[in-house]
């Protein structure tokens, strides 16, 4: 999007600021015209032109959903259907339309050495607010959601501001529950949706920014850093950045929500303290993983069709995940490597958790599992991506490309994981006394302006999604 809205951005936290102070000042029957002025002024500061697309696809899906409500038969399946064709075909057209066409000509004519792209810009956000109207038109046609009457709501729903970019994911049930049902935000609200704000921004800009500048530089160029030292920590670099970096969002997402009185869902629970590729999903996007759960996986018949169609349909959902991701085969191969992973589990283990002593090292399996996944996920192209993975299995060992501060970063990281994971150290914070929390959140400040990694802002990964 522009970069002036962007959430890192002085702007952004003068549109929340103003935004705020004018939810709270006017009658509250006007609240929702102006979160919904707003959104459409956020998303416009992308691309004001786009706006008729997202106003476009919002009005078929509340569409659909009165004819659902007021129709029978044939005809509901019939709403349903263009619903899905103009959310999925519209999402298929920007985001897939030069990964197929570029697909089919390499088949057609395997000589081509480049081929021109389409002229094609991805809409801010299309991948996560497609997802959200799907989920309510289909949850609707279920009877599992009540339709939403008013255009207004609905079109608030799809384009609230804080999850429109990149999530969560969320339901229209949770988001209608606080919208119908508002009331203000306690004190301890307020408080933890600064928190959650101000340690999304030092995930991002402390973290995140720090081991991207690692990722950038080796993935910018595999060929001049030879070695499975260099590779292995190219791609745990990765796998920190994207963590800090979309893990940091979502919680900024879901603090600004909270100030708005919205409680948004977890969409990341310390997904590297994992002893399994099952908990890891279980732990990382959340909002994703279920959805992939409720609407394909359960969709295609889950565990109720026997062992082999049961491990097809895991492999299955993970793979259309892996390709919601972007339209490359890398992400294809990606989603797939998890899905295969999930079979293998679910094969040898069943759905059982490791406990005691064996999560030690099952964690650290999974972890380094995940960083070997993450390199099709960073990687440009096949090619590069297979380099790289030859080069972690290489018998040279190369350099280690993280400083000793990086890695200091990492284990302080790891232990504030353990200490929230095993003793609930954010929460006992939150329940200190006044004056341990201001200090709290006066360093916190601080950290965020000593210790940016770059004073470049460094996109969020999953604005490309």
């Amino acid at each position: 999007m522009g970069a002036d809205l962007l959430f890192t951005t002085l702007p952004f936290l003068v549109f929340l600021l103003v935004v705020l102070t004018l939810f709270y000042t006017i009658p509250r029957g006007f609240r929702r015209y102006l979160l919904l002025a707003s959104s459409l002024l956020f998303y416009a500061a992308w691309n004001a032109h786009y706006l008729v697309l997202l106003l476009g696809l919002i009005t078929i899906d509340y569409a659909a959903a009165l004819w659902i409500r007021r129709r029978e038969g044939w005809h509901r399946r019939l709403a349903l259907i263009i619903s899905l064709c103009a959310n999925i075909g519209l999402l298929g057209w920007f985001k897939y339309a030069n990964f197929a066409r570029e697909t089919w000509l390499r088949l057609i004519h395997p000589g081509l050495l480049a081929i021109q792209p389409l002229d094609i810009l991805l809409p801010l956000g299309i991948s996560f607010h497609t997802f959200q109207s799907i989920s309510y038109v289909i949850d609707v046609y279920r009877g599992e959601q009540p339709v939403i009457t008013s255009y207004i709501d609905y079109a608030l729903f799809v384009s609230f501001f804080p999850q429109l970019v990149a999530g969560p994911i969320v339901r229209a049930r949770e988001f209608f529950l606080d919208y119908f049902n508002w009331r203000p935000p306690t004190a301890e609200e307020w408080q933890r949706g600064i928190a959650l704000i101000l340690g999304g921004y030092i995930k991002k800009l402390i973290f995140a920014d720090q081991f991207a500048l690692v990722a950038d530089q080796y993935f910018g160029s595999p060929a001049a850093y030879p070695g499975s030292l260099c590779a292995w920590t190219a791609a745990i670099s990765f796998g920190l950045q994207i963590f800090f970096d979309f893990s940091g969002y979502t919680d900024i997402a879901i603090g600004i929500a909270l100030l708005f009185g919205f409680h948004f869902p977890e969409n990341f629970r310390r997904p590297y303290l994992s002893a399994s590729i099952t908990e890891f999903w279980r732990r990382w996007h959340m909002t994703l993983s279920h959805w992939l759960r409720d609407y394909i996986y359960i969709s295609l018949g889950g565990n109720r069709r026997g062992r082999v169609r049961t491990y097809v349909n895991l492999i299955l959902t993970m793979m259309l995940g892996g390709l919601w991701h972007g339209a490359n085969w890398n992400f294809v191969i990606w989603g797939t490597y998890h899905g295969v992973l999930l079979a293998i589990e679910r094969k040898l283990f069943g759905r059982g958790e490791r406990k005691g002593i064996v999560r030690v090292p099952a964690t650290v399996l999974t972890f380094l599992l995940v960083c070997l996944g993450w390199v099709f996920f960073r990687a440009k192209t096949f090619g590069a991506a297979s380099f790289v993975v030859g080069q972690m299995f290489s018998r040279v060992p190369g350099h280690v490309l993280l400083s000793t501060m990086q890695w200091s970063m990492a284990l302080a990281a790891l232990a504030a994981a353990l200490a929230e994971e095993y003793y609930g150290a954010f929460a006992r914070l939150a329940l200190a006394p006044a004056a341990v929390r201001t200090a709290a959140f006066v360093l916190a400040l601080w950290v965020i302006v000593m210790f940016r990694a770059s004073d470049q802002s460094i996109p969020f990964v999953y604005f490309q999604f």
